[in-house]
Parts: C-alpha cells; structure tokens; sequence
C-alpha cells in the first residue's frame, strides 16, 4: 500500500487547514484509514480515524468538535481531515495510515503502512 498524503502548512491559530490521503496499491485489507501526529521525541498519537465500509469515525478528545475526518470518493481510498479552529497545540508533523479493521479506541499498532508525513503549523 502506498499513501500520499497533500496539505498543511502554516495557519494562524483559529484557522483550518484540510489535509488528503490517498491509498493505491494493494488496498484490499485496508479497511480502516486514519490520521496520526507525531512531535518529536514523542510517540506517535492517533488523531481521527474512520472506517471505510460504514459510518463509524474516531477522535481524540483533544480534537473533536473541530477535525473532521471524511472520505472523499465512494471507489477510491482518498480520505480527508478538515481542520478547523485550530490551536498551536496542533503544531505537529501528520501522517495518514491503513488498517484491517476498526477498532474503537484505534491501536497505533494496527496500522501497518503509513504516509511520508505532512507539516502543520500553528501560529
């Protein structure tokens, strides 16, 4: 499975930013798409994730009510984060991933291919 993730940037803190994912490849078992952040020296933490065969999405508590994360197209594996509100504490490297399965809350270790990571700044 290979991801390319596009977005991010740099936003002042009460803007949005939209960050897209998109899966190709051996995409059978990729039955489940998230997002995750990473700082460094920290472990990477999930985001938002969501399931690709019904309604279900996850949250951190630290941004529900203000990410959305959605898929774009019903054939392809695109998936998007909408980023709205956002704060400094957002200020983190993104990286879409794949899993086989949803679980509620997500295990980082289930998700076995992972994107090059995009930056998020907030100032």
């Amino acid at each position: 499975v290979q991801l390319v993730e596009s977005g991010g940037g740099s936003v002042q803190a009460g803007g949005s930013l939209r960050l897209s994912c998109e899966a190709s490849g051996n995409t059978e078992d990729a039955t489940c798409m998230g997002w995750f952040r990473q700082d460094p020296w920290q472990e990477r933490e999930p985001v938002a994730t969501i399931y690709l065969h019904g309604p279900m999405t996850w949250y951190a508590d630290s941004v529900r009510g203000r990410f959305a994360i959605s898929r774009d197209n019903p054939k392809k594996k695109i998936v998007s984060l909408q980023m709205d509100n956002l704060k400094p504490e957002d200020t983190s490297i993104y990286y879409c991933a794949t899993a086989r399965g949803f679980r509620d809350p997500p295990r980082t270790r289930d998700f076995k291919s992972w994107g090059q990571g995009t930056q998020v700044t907030v100032s």
